[in-house]
């Protein structure tokens, strides 16, 4: 924005889904393991039902088809639209659709920095051996333990959510390497969170 603020990609999903949802209430609009916690109370408070799923292109593409979701996202920018598009990730296209609903405001950048933040982490890539990775989170699987959690959601890995964050660890679907990624409402909390992971992942792969 004009005030230096960088809007990740799973942000904008935000003002594409509250845009969606003016018109078709009720919609289900999904999102991967890696994107921010801030979208599933935003989409519901936009009268949308937020899903949760595997992050992949593939998978996300496949999951919209069974469901009959009109929106998806990834953290990492791919935005897939079946509703005035075909239900592929296009970044042109999400590029313009962006552009059409910061056209209608005053100040575009005010609407962007009036989007919910968090202290978050880039994706953090730790690198194993062919195989080693999905080895490692099969046994944080069967053996950590993430104290303080409220739950720890295992459908791509294990992301353990807080009530102040969340950490994610999976395997890469396409290289050798352990996915991380951290946010939290504050710097305090994300430290507390990355040291927790840190230590189960160091139990498991010194």
């Amino acid at each position: 924005t004009k005030d230096g603020h960088i809007i990740y990609p799973d942000r904008q999903l935000m003002l594409f889904a509250a845009d969606l949802l003016a018109r078709a209430p009720g919609a289900t609009v999904i999102y991967d393991v890696k994107s921010t916690r801030n979208l599933k109370p935003w989409i519901e408070s936009h009268g949308g039902r937020p899903l949760l799923w595997k992050t992949g292109h593939s998978l996300i593409k496949a999951k919209m088809k069974q469901v009959g979701a009109p929106l998806a996202g990834e953290m990492s920018g791919h935005t897939f639209f079946a509703e005035r598009w075909f239900g592929f990730d296009d970044g042109v296209y999400a590029g313009a659709r962006l552009l059409e609903l910061l056209s209608r405001e005053r100040d575009p950048s005010a609407v962007l920095n009036a989007l919910p933040t968090s202290f978050s982490t880039p994706e953090l890539n730790v690198p194993c051996a062919e195989g080693e990775h999905h080895r490692v989170v099969e046994k944080l699987r069967e053996q950590a333990r993430f104290d303080g959690a409220n739950e720890v959601i295992t459908i791509d890995g294990l992301r353990a959510e807080y009530a102040d964050g969340f950490g994610l660890v999976r395997a890469s679907n396409t290289t050798p390497v352990l996915v991380l990624r951290f946010e939290a409402d504050n710097q305090t909390a994300l430290e507390r969170i990355q040291k927790q992971f840190r230590a189960l992942v160091l139990a498991t792969k010194p």
